[in-house]
């Protein structure tokens, strides 16, 4: 059987792999940071540790033990939280990547629980690299695109859609969505665009051509 002392090194070992990619995480101002991550991987490297005991303990009374259980268990269970993570603003979602962080932490902490101590190193080292070096070169090097979603409301009148379709492809990329509600008692038309644009472009020159409409009462971005 594993000892206790063992058992607390491994733990101890998993608090320090989780505090790596937790500490990054805190630092972009993500959902789940330091204090999260270390909590899953610290639980995952209990679960392990205790199933194979258990599994041993239990070995010489005839009971089959499978020291996989109480992993498996981890490994579906661990998606509760990762779907916590993950957050919706506007029509834009978020999250995608903490989430993703917490389940392979969770399965470090199994590795190191299981004394897989080289594979679970090597695990975080690529995590991290993938969230700190990889995002930094995305941020540099690729041009990330977000979506965003455009109100307008006017008075119903023949051609609307079409001026304000053409004056909004003037500012953005492409509009994926294009949705039209029509008050026949108020003649009032509102249209919904969802439209993609590179990131970190302001929209406020959008809304002013937009309010040139004739007819237009107002303009909603989100």
């Amino acid at each position: 059987m594993i000892s206790d002392l063992d058992i607390i090194l491994r733990i101890l070992a998993a608090a320090a792999l989780g505090a790596v990619i937790g500490l990054e995480q805190q630092r972009n101002n993500q959902p789940a940071g330091l204090r999260t991550h270390i909590i899953i991987v610290v639980g995952a490297a209990l679960a392990m540790v205790m199933s194979i005991n258990m599994a041993i303990q239990y070995l010489p009374t005839g009971t089959a033990g499978d020291p996989t259980r109480l992993a498996a268990q981890v490994v579906s269970g661990i998606g509760l939280l990762c779907a916590g993570a993950i957050l919706r603003y506007g029509v834009n979602v978020k999250g995608l990547a903490t989430a993703a962080s917490l389940w392979t932490m969770a399965m470090v902490g199994l590795a190191v629980g299981g004394g897989y101590y080289l594979p679970a190193v090597a695990t975080t080292a690529l995590l991290w690299i993938t969230l700190v070096i990889l995002t930094f070169m995305e941020n540099r090097f690729i041009r990330s695109y977000v979506t965003r979603q455009v109100i307008v409301v006017a008075e119903d009148r023949p051609m609307l859609l079409e001026e304000v379709r053409r004056i909004t492809l003037k500012h953005v990329k492409l509009i994926s969505h294009l949705r039209i509600e029509k008050n026949f008692h108020k003649k009032h038309t509102r249209i919904e665009a969802e439209v993609t644009l590179l990131e970190g472009e302001t929209l406020e020159r959008l809304m002013d051509d937009l309010g040139q409409i004739p007819g237009v009462h107002g303009c909603k971005i989100i």
